[in-house]
């Protein structure tokens, strides 16, 4: 099985949903978060980031991976 075989996407719409309810713009959780735009950008577009971009948005928002994240299952 090749590496992306069967495999989940991660979604990251629960975190864009939750700052679109708390009112707060992307560059204001890079700013608080200290994270970068690209890192920030890699998110919108359902792309890799270190995990420790994801513990300061956690942090930053005072929220769990759950609430931020979520795995879309493939299957075939």
């Amino acid at each position: 099985m090749s590496n992306n075989q069967n495999i989940g996407n991660i979604s990251y719409v629960k975190l864009f949903k939750l700052l679109l309810d708390r009112k707060m713009k992307k560059g204001e959780l890079c700013t608080i978060a200290g994270i970068s735009h690209s890192s920030l950008a890699k998110l919108g577009n359902g792309e890799n980031v270190n995990t420790d971009v994801l513990v300061k948005i956690c942090l930053a928002l005072d929220v769990e991976f759950n609430e931020i994240m979520e795995i879309e299952k493939s299957y075939g």
